[in-house]
């Protein structure tokens, strides 16, 4: 896969508490002349960069970095984010409800947000980095049975980020309408390499066009 090819596949990602607009304005304008899958940034900025840049896929998280606001809560930032200009969703389970047990719980959340999304793509960060194998396995029937679009592996702000393994053991789990993104940790073109061969259909990178040379 050449270097502009793999940009499709690429959320290009600027999630820092103190990320600037001069700041967002770059990443966008870069996706946009790369042709990246979409822009990845905070909420607050949703509404002015889709005023500035119209033409602009946009992502954006929920329930981010912890994943415990309460439905509520993650609910209504998923329509505020959507009538702003949002194109996909990306939120983070509520891992309490995991360590409980309660998969049932969290099934509903991915339910209930997917239905929020309509039309638009729900990815759903499991935070793998702080999960058993058992635990990924049952999220991924959580994240096939809630119609989500994809699972997703990290934040980026956990304890570690994507692992190999874990696309792997997502391939094996998920069903076959849900698709899988990598995130957090990649560092070079190796990486990149690896996880789309794995089967990540993207992968979320605040370097991924500079690791590429572009």
């Amino acid at each position: 896969m050449d270097k502009l090819e793999i940009c499709k596949h690429v959320d290009h990602t600027l999630l820092k508490a103190v990320s600037s607009w001069d700041e967002i304005k770059e990443i966008c304008e870069t996706a946009l002349k790369y042709h990246t899958a979409s822009v990845c940034i905070p909420p607050s900025y949703v509404s002015r960069v889709h005023e500035t840049y119209p033409d602009l896929n946009i992502c954006t998280v929920i329930g981010f970095p912890l994943g415990y606001n309460t439905l509520e809560t993650k609910t209504f930032e998923t329509l505020r984010a959507i009538e702003e200009g949002a194109n996909e969703i990306d939120m983070v389970v509520n891992l309490g409800d995991v360590k409980n047990g309660e998969f049932d719980k969290v099934e509903k959340e991915i339910f209930q947000l997917k239905e929020a999304c309509g039309n638009k793509v729900l990815k759903v960060i499991i935070e793998t980095c702080y999960l058993t194998e058992e635990e990924k396995i049952k999220l991924c029937k959580c994240v096939t049975n809630a119609k989500a679009d994809y699972i997703k592996t990290s934040t980026g702000f956990g304890t570690a980020g994507a692992k190999l393994e874990d696309i792997e053991l997502f391939k094996k789990n998920i069903g076959p309408n849900v698709k899988i993104k990598a995130a957090g940790g990649i560092k070079t073109k190796e990486d990149i390499d690896n996880f789309l061969e794995a089967g990540a259909d993207r992968l979320g990178s605040s370097s991924a066009i500079k690791i590429l040379d572009l």
